[in-house]
């Protein structure tokens, strides 16, 4: 059969916002099962929300899909309505099927209202998505649909829900989706064995935790780099969960010489020094904390089961391993006053993470705190058709008035960019030795941050520039790092220290002869020092490169 299965739009436009860009991990999955399994598959993301209904129209004829599978968080459930509506309206006689964290807990409340979707794929989605594929190609009705596990369709116009699919036991039985697509987040575990009040995943994967092998894993890693990805977000709940999995997981990029880079998540109650270290040489350059408050009132009701000990020997160990801690906090929760909130900074202080994600409480379907509202208040999940991605949590408690909790959260990240460069440059790291390379590369990166990232545009944050110099600095006095060179050219010749920089460039080249980056780099600075012969010879190093091409007509 033809599948397409679809990622759709949002409902608020985004800037920058990766954890939700990409297309879900699950869709992969389900498209290598089903592509193994003999069908037509093809995946499109539609995140962006840049196309319009005649295209989507258009694509959907071109397509002429016999199924339409649609990704969806609570986020994009209008978008994936929209989709499914059209869908409809373009080849009547298509299947459409919703899936995911969103469908799954909403499941009764979209086939109610929105007449175009035929069925819902309730949980872990591989297993109950091909069995209604078999059944509809084998143009089998509505009773063998009934008897599939894991799914959700109207029976005599009413909405039911059929038995409960097992979870997959084995996740390497899984075909490989690195064998048909290529992406960059990628997971290695399913599941949570925490029950934090604000987060869908307990109900969803019953805090139960499954777990690929090394081998597989690795090996996806692996046939990804073979494709070019060099960098790789690691969205299992839990990285760290099973430390001997991870250490194996690790040597095994070190032993395939895998090149790359990645960022995980973890629990702060989760990370030792040696599972750190393992983590770095392999090529983990940040991890992501849920550290939520810096109040242990607030972490109670979030059922968090962390200690403000645990959060500080984490993102010092973190730190010492070259390895960017980044820290999220909740604020606007139930109880929430001035007090938590100086907590909670007093923490950022402590801890000194290297970045920081700070939101309000979101109310989302399948959480704890969803469902403790909607018996509270006694309100439907129709709430959902109102046009919005989520619901904040102060919107529900009067005590909790919106500008005072905004301002908390602009206390929190004035906070936090007004002292980052502090915590970069009172960074102890490990030393170790086999470390120094690391570490070069780690302060370099950081300096980067400070010179063209996040940290360059923020106006609360401290000397950007002159952080960023320092960084560099220190870098190179571990071991050689290209953008450590690189960056403190382009400082230079933002002071307009064109001389001053040529010896730092040259020896930037000589350690990195390949850079095109740092011969251009350095032609400037000859240029702008009068030494116009020497810059075209660094221009003529790269015939092909627009940018070295133009500056050459300028010697």
């Amino acid at each position: 059969m033809r599948i397409l299965l679809i990622y759709p739009f949002f409902i608020d436009e985004r800037g920058e916002d990766d954890d939700v860009k990409p297309i879900p991990i699950g869709l992969y999955y389900l498209g290598a099962l089903l592509r193994e399994e003999g069908h037509h598959v093809e995946i499109v993301n539609w995140y962006k929300g840049d196309v319009g209904e005649e295209e989507i129209a258009a694509y959907l004829r071109k397509e002429s899909p016999d199924i339409v599978g649609i990704s969806i968080f609570n986020a994009n459930r209008l978008g994936g309505m929209e989709v499914a509506r059209i869908a409809k309206e373009v080849l009547p006689g298509v299947r459409v099927v919703a899936g995911g964290v969103g469908a799954t807990f909403l499941w009764r409340h979209l086939l109610e209202r929105y007449p175009f979707l035929d069925f819902v794929v309730i949980g872990e989605g591989e297993i109950t998505f091909l069995e209604v594929v078999e059944a509809i190609s084998d143009g089998k009705g509505e009773d063998a649909l009934l008897a599939i596990p894991g799914l959700a369709l109207k029976v005599a116009g009413s909405p039911q829900r059929t038995g409960e699919q097992a979870f997959i036991a084995d996740l390497d039985s899984l075909p490989d989706p690195a064998r048909y697509f290529t992406f960059q987040h990628v997971i290695s575990s399913r599941g949570c064995p925490w029950a934090c009040t604000f987060c869908g995943s307990p109900k969803f994967w019953k805090r139960k935790v499954r777990f690929h092998s090394a081998r597989y894993f690795v090996g996806q890693l692996a046939a990804l780099a073979a494709k070019g990805v060099s960098f790789f977000y690691v969205s299992d709940d839990t990285f760290t969960l099973d430390k001997k999995r991870v250490i194996e997981i690790c040597k095994g990029i070190i032993d395939h010489g895998l090149d790359i880079r990645w960022q995980a998540i973890s629990r702060v109650n989760c990370v030792d020094e040696e599972i750190l270290y393992w983590m770095r040489l392999a090529g983990c350059v940040q991890i992501s904390y849920g550290v939520e408050s810096g109040s242990e009132k607030m972490r109670r009701f979030f059922n968090k089961k962390i200690t403000a000990h645990e959060i500080e020997r984490a993102f010092e160990l973190t730190r010492s391993m070259g390895i960017l801690p980044r820290a999220y906090f909740i604020y606007g929760s139930p109880g929430e006053t001035s007090k938590t909130v100086r907590e909670s900074v007093k923490l950022i202080h402590k801890i000194r993470p290297l970045a920081m994600v700070s939101y309000i409480l979101d109310v989302y379907p399948g959480t704890k705190l969803y469902d403790d509202l909607k018996k509270k208040l006694k309100f439907s999940d129709d709430i959902w058709l109102n046009p919005v991605e989520d619901i904040m949590y102060f919107q529900f408690d009067q005590s909790l008035e919106q500008e005072r909790v905004l301002s908390w959260g602009r206390r929190l990240r004035g906070e936090f960019y007004s002292n980052v460069h502090r915590y970069a440059l009172d960074l102890e790291l490990n030393e170790r030795e086999e470390l120094r390379p690391y570490h070069a590369d780690f302060l370099a990166r950081l300096g980067m941050t400070f010179l063209y990232g996040d940290y360059a545009r923020r106006r609360e944050v401290v000397d950007p520039l002159g952080t960023a110099e320092r960084l560099f600095r220190r870098a190179l006095e571990y071991a050689p790092a290209h953008d450590a060179y690189f960056g403190l050219g382009v400082i230079m010749q933002k002071r307009e220290e064109f001389q001053e920089s040529v010896p730092v460039l040259q020896e930037g080249v000589e350690r990195f002869p390949g850079s095109e980056e740092l011969w251009i780099c350095l032609g400037l600075s000859l240029l702008a020092s009068g030494r116009g012969g020497e810059a075209a010879d660094c221009f003529r190093r790269f015939p092909d490169s627009p940018r070295a091409r133009k500056y050459l007509s300028m010697c």
